[in-house]
């Protein structure tokens, strides 16, 4: 059997696949073997002919299964796959051979619950036909339960759904989803007793972030947006989208497996807190793993964030904060760790408010609090010393406070003893960005890709001068002797690599 490719007008075969399946579009469908994976595999077993399509750039091997530019399409070769479509969908709607279709995998959604909890749907039955309760007897409520009995559903409370002869409540309840798809928009004017929203709905909405586990990125996700379409629609909500962004975080696993009493490999966090602290339980979550990732519970990473934090305590907790003056003249070191706080700062503010990166942010804290050198923490250390100090100080307790609330309060609470700077809370640090440019950098050395030395240059020299350095370390002059340089290699305020 054959059919007629309505494009071409070649003859194709027809072959009957068990992955087609009868109820989905028409129970046909059109076989791409270069680029779909069941088509190859089903193609690569018959020995059938598979033609590659589209270039996606990396086409070692079929199928390629991403968007790129189509070649081998005669007409449509270097249009990109989405112009592609386009092109196909208008010329055979201008042969009368077919038209644009969107197709939705929506399915009816039954939000009733025969159930006491929920909201009583509105609907009454007179002789029969259902109508909506009027909206002077609205809300509907639910009935009180008699002392110490279980929830009733609300089929067998009889006082609550016989109206009278002619006329009962219906006695199931809306699914839960129908009250809480749309409680981010009803906060915005929840004192609010005469309107749903208000000019607050329109300040606040959308919602800057969301945050939830993935089923609810399915469920209540989905929800939340079909019921802030239908309010747009109604004009009782302005803009296309609830949320502006959605964070989904991952679990906490045990021995590789999610936590699940039936399993018994639940960890009961409040030892831990008895143990360690709060703090620490909370540093060691998110430092471990990014929020989106799963997190493997492991006790010796536990001491691990306990002990960074001791490291903290112990590096403020016999210090005492005292207004210095700003020098106008620091030294190299001091100057070091102040762009080292600085970056700190900047990469720790930009993880949080942006990246949602708290791994990565606990991690630069914990370079600062190593990069501070010994002698700047002696009680007789110069007051440039000490101005560098507190500074990083300062920084350390403030990025830390969103993360360890109670130990970083604390020990601000013990540094500032005076109250000079305020609560830890009052204000976030800002960055000094001419602290973060610098007049020279280590340059590392390659040749061939392998390590050979490295060396301090100054940041304004050109590659050429930067060549010359190089070349004159010791190892790499070694190393080069006799040897033609095919190419020089520089990525500037990094490194230099020379391909022989």
């Amino acid at each position: 059997i054959k059919a007629i490719h309505p494009l071409t007008n070649k003859n194709i075969p027809v072959w009957i696949g068990n992955f087609v399946l009868l109820d989905y579009g028409t129970g046909v469908v059109m076989g791409v073997p270069g680029h779909d994976q069941r088509d190859f595999e089903f193609a690569s077993k018959y020995n059938l002919d598979i033609t590659q399509v589209i270039s996606s750039g990396d086409d070692s091997a079929l199928p390629i299964i991403n968007k790129g530019k189509l070649i081998n399409s005669e007409v449509y070769d270097d249009l990109s796959s989405d112009e592609a479509s386009l092109k196909i969908i208008n010329q055979l709607k201008s042969d009368n051979l077919g038209e644009g279709l969107i197709q939705f995998r929506l399915r009816d959604w039954g939000v009733s619950r025969q159930r006491y909890w929920g909201c009583p749907i509105p609907v009454i039955y007179e002789d029969g036909e259902a109508k909506l309760v009027d909206e002077k007897d609205l809300p509907v409520k639910l009935p009180d339960l008699p002392d110490n009995s279980a929830p009733i559903p609300l089929s067998q409370n009889k006082d609550f759904y016989n109206l009278s002869p002619e006329i009962q409540r219906e006695t199931d309840t809306f699914d839960t989803f129908m009250d809480s798809s749309w409680y981010y928009a009803r906060f915005t004017s929840a004192d609010n007793e005469a309107e749903i929203f208000d000019e607050n709905t329109k300040y606040w909405l959308p919602v800057d972030l969301y945050i939830g586990g993935i089923e609810h990125a399915i469920l209540h996700l989905l929800y939340s947006r079909f019921f802030h379409k239908a309010l747009r629609d109604m004009d009782m909500v302005e803009g296309n989208e609830p949320f502006k962004k959605l964070l989904t975080q991952g679990m906490v696993l045990k021995d590789g497996a999610k936590m699940s009493k039936s399993k018994g490999n639940t960890v009961d966090p409040q030892s831990y807190i008895e143990k360690y602290g709060a703090d620490t339980v909370r540093l060691y979550m998110m430092f471990t793993a990014p929020p989106e990732q799963s997190l493997e519970w492991s006790e010796s990473s536990v001491e691990g964030a306990s002990r960074f934090i001791k490291k903290v305590y112990n590096l403020v907790i016999d210090k005492t904060f005292i207004s210095i003056k700003e020098s106008n003249q620091f030294s190299k070191e001091e100057i070091d760790l102040r762009r080292k706080t600085h970056t700190t700062l900047k990469k720790v503010t930009n993880d949080f408010e942006s990246r949602f990166s708290f791994n990565t942010a606990i991690a630069s804290i914990m370079e600062l609090l190593n990069a501070i050198p010994e002698d700047f923490k002696k009680n007789n250390a110069p007051d440039s010393k000490k101005f560098c100090l507190n500074e990083s100080i300062i920084i350390i307790l403030k990025t830390l406070n969103p993360i360890a609330p109670h130990i970083s309060e604390f020990l601000w609470n013990h540094f500032d003893t005076d109250k000079l700077m305020g609560p830890i809370e009052s204000s976030w640090p800002k960055v000094q960005e001419n602290l973060l440019e610098i007049s020279e950098f280590e340059l590392v050395i390659q040749i061939n890709g392998k390590l050979r030395g490295k060396v301090l240059v100054d940041i304004n020299l050109e590659q050429n001068e930067i060549e010359k350095i190089a070349k004159n370390v010791e190892n790499v002059s070694s190393n080069l002797v006799g040897k033609d340089i095919k190419k020089s290699i520089y990525i500037k305020g990094k490194i230099i690599n020379f391909v022989i």
